[in-house]
């Protein structure tokens, strides 16, 4: 039975358990009463043995089934660093609240079973570990410290409080200050004892150039190399496209084509023609297309699956495929026929798109582009780049005059555009960080940005209409109650959020951002606003996209580096070619809740491992900076101190305990410490200077002290 249609069996158990008519029954009671087959009696025991496991219903010893009067659940433990944790359970949208000390030594991540103690109306229910089901780290990254006679691992990921303990004789040789995997061999679970280990590779010392990024590779389990299996498949496929493939596809060849990408960006999936057609536009969107060549049930299939995104490290990229193919067969390089599959959109002077055609292509790239080449021709008239590229400028400037056209049509429904800077870390040949730099969008990224969005878009609709299973991109409405308080929090600086039946429309949410855009309070309001909204995942029901205020969304545009764009493709491919029969469409069916669910995780823990070796390149380069002072924004007010941003993008703490002025106190819902006494504010997005106290390159965190007026010279001699 497949995860979906388990889940609705399992909700029209529990609600027949949960109605005040109901009298306990037994399995072939049930089954009568719900008018289930004899056939089909197999299918209701699945449900209800999975109801047990998960202990949302119990039996009796006489054989019937009722609702378990303690509420047992089953679900994944979430530590925080701070001592206390939360249990994740699917299908409940808010967490259990854990507190110190009654998780049973659980870890984060493990699979486990609690009791809820107490579950207030309005309030987070609260619960107790009772079982650890499954163990989630079995192996350990992190930092060893020996003793004479053992040793001990700090784990990098400080979501896991208890050091591993190594006896003696099972460290490999390791010494203090090396960057270890250890391999957990004992739990003790409420025994109140340190899990234990031996240490299966040693990585390094921790400070030597690059241990510090393999270590997040091997604490979040990135893949690091590709299998034979995958290689061999790999070896076996052509690196040019052959006559027989060019034949079956629409040649595109003659239009002239164009890729916009980063200077060092080698997987090229997108390249775009434009041309006038009458007083309409036909713009070209053209993907590589990468299905072709990885074939569903392969190896290299299976592998791209496991993996689900490329992932962009500081100093490397994981690809979720080969550069064989990544950066050969399946990528639109210059000069060179490409298969493609291809948007065709025709849009109108109000940038609408009137019509469209999905179609297998055959291109030919005329010219290899970069953002800051088209930026600037488009932007500054740079006269060199302009004679370099004299054949396409023109192209280039109703690329431009398009792209405003779709985004002003975009903005005019609501959509919401977050523009918070990126950064850009250049590193030496060591893997050095030596710069730091804020990475704003310009013209020509916003230009790819609009047309892939108008061929997601445009996708999506025609697959939504066709009712054939399809991957979607969702983007769901912010809960209600953190409007609610977003609502209350903007009050305090004179802006409203006008919400209809507690349901807020991206349109109130957009003219908010406009109303802020240049004041004092931007930051401020716009970080709060983000953490107001819900994060975006894969699903196979179309339930539309808040943030850009879209009925129908879904990933196209990048099937080299995502695998949820490279599975939609294989549909749209049979579609074409009529074969996405009956038989098909079940198949697809079954097996797309597995990829949307497994991809969404799969995308999470590649943002950790990117947000993870930027701090610490961060940290590293920061070290060279102790003592000195910086302007700097907060950018996060917690009852324990402020986080403080520098221009760079930067971030820091400034404890609460260095906070010697007053004793501050936290005002949650205003964002804001404000001191017993003296009355000093701080706030969101308030302008201070700090100093650079610490750094911790193996916690990863650098420390700020406030810096007021006159203070340089009592630092100096502390």
């Amino acid at each position: 039975m497949d995860e979906n249609k388990l889940e609705k069996r399992k909700r029209v158990i529990l609600d027949l358990l949960a109605d005040p008519m109901y009298k306990p029954m037994k399995l072939k009671e049930l089954a009568i009463f719900l008018d289930i087959p004899k056939e089909s009696r197999r299918e209701l025991k699945e449900v209800l043995d999975c109801l047990l496991e998960e202990g949302l219903v119990s039996v009796s010893t006489k054989g019937k089934f009722t609702l378990p009067k303690i509420l047992h659940y089953v679900g994944i433990y979430l530590a925080n660093a701070r001592g206390f944790g939360f249990v994740q359970i699917e299908g409940r949208e808010e967490d259990i609240f854990i507190p110190e000390g009654c998780a049973m030594d659980a870890l984060h991540g493990d699979k486990v079973r609690i009791v809820v103690d107490q579950q207030i109306r309005g309030m987070r229910a609260e619960g107790h570990v009772v079982e650890i089901l499954d163990h989630a780290n079995k192996t350990v990254v992190g930092f060893y410290r020996k003793n004479k006679k053992f040793g001990f691992v700090l784990p990098d990921n400080q979501k896991i409080l208890s050091d591993i303990f190594i006896p003696d004789g099972q460290d490999m040789g390791a010494v203090s200050g090396h960057k270890v995997v250890v391999e957990v061999t004992h739990f003790f679970e409420g025994k109140r004892r340190k899990p234990e280990g031996r240490i299966i590779e040693i990585l390094g010392h921790a400070n030597d150039p690059g241990v510090d990024i393999l270590s997040i590779v091997k604490m979040l389990h990135l893949p690091e190399q590709f299998s034979e299996e995958v290689m061999e498949e790999v070896a076996n496929i052509p690196e040019e496209v052959t006559e027989k493939e060019k034949r079956t596809r629409l040649d595109l060849r003659d239009k002239m084509t164009v890729t916009i990408d980063g200077e060092d960006a080698k997987d090229l999936d997108d390249a775009i023609t434009l041309e006038r057609d009458g007083e309409n536009w036909r713009l070209g969107v053209h993907i590589a297309d990468v299905s072709h060549y990885v074939r569903e049930n392969t190896a290299l299939d299976r592998e791209a699956f496991a993996r689900g995104t490329s992932i962009y490290l500081v100093d490397r990229v994981i690809p979720m495929l080969p550069h064989r193919l990544s950066n050969g067969i399946c990528s639109l390089n210059e000069g060179v026929d490409r298969l493609a599959l291809s948007c065709i959109m025709d849009i109108n002077h109000r940038g609408e798109i009137i019509g469209h055609q999905i179609a297998e292509t055959l291109i030919r790239v005329n010219h290899r582009m970069s953002y800051t080449e088209v930026n600037a021709m488009i932007t500054h008239h740079d006269q060199d780049t302009i004679e370099k590229y004299a054949e396409c400028v023109e192209m280039f400037e109703k690329m431009k005059e398009l792209a405003d056209l779709i985004r002003k049509k975009r903005v005019e429904r609501g959509s919401i555009d977050f523009d918070f800077p990126e950064c850009k870390i250049l590193l030496d040949e060591k893997g050095s960080p030596i710069e730091i730099k804020a990475y704003e969008r310009n013209a020509a990224n916003m230009l790819i940005e609009d047309f892939m969005l108008a061929a997601n878009e445009t996708v999506a609709e025609e697959y939504y209409w066709l009712e054939l299973p399809f991957l979607y991109r969702v983007h769901d409405t912010p809960d209600p109650e953190k409007i609610q308080q977003l609502a209350t929090f903007i009050q305090n600086f004179g802006y409203t959020l006008h919400a209809k039946n507690k349901e807020v429309h991206p349109k109130e949410v957009q003219k908010l951002l406009a109303k802020i855009a240049g004041e004092e309070v931007e930051m401020m309001i716009s970080r709060v606003t983000l953490r107001s909204m819900k994060q975006a995942r894969y699903q196979t029901e179309c339930t539309g996209h808040f943030g850009l205020a879209a009925k129908y969304y879904t990933h196209f545009t990048s099937p080299i580096r995502r695998y949820p764009d490279l599975q939609i493709h294989r549909i749209i491919k049979e579609n074409l070619a009529g074969k996405l029969n009956q038989s098909r469409q079940k198949h697809y069916s079954e097996h797309l809740e597995e990829v949307a669910v497994q991809t969404s995780v799969l995308e999470r823990r590649a943002q950790e491992a990117e947000r993870e070796t930027i701090k610490y390149k961060k940290c590293e380069y920061m070290q060279k900076y102790i003592g000195q002072v910086f302007d700097g924004i907060i950018c996060g007010v917690t009852r324990y101190g402020l986080y403080v941003e520098l221009p760079n993008t930067v971030e820091g703490l400034v404890h609460i305990q260095a906070m010697w002025q007053d004793y501050f106190v936290y005002v949650e819902e205003r964002h804001m410490l404000i001191g017993e006494t003296t009355n000093i504010k701080y706030t969101l997005g308030q302008r201070v200077k700090v100093r650079v106290m610490a750094v911790d390159r193996l916690m990863g965190t650098i420390d700020f002290r406030l810096e007021m007026e006159g203070e340089e010279d009592e630092w100096l001699m502390e």
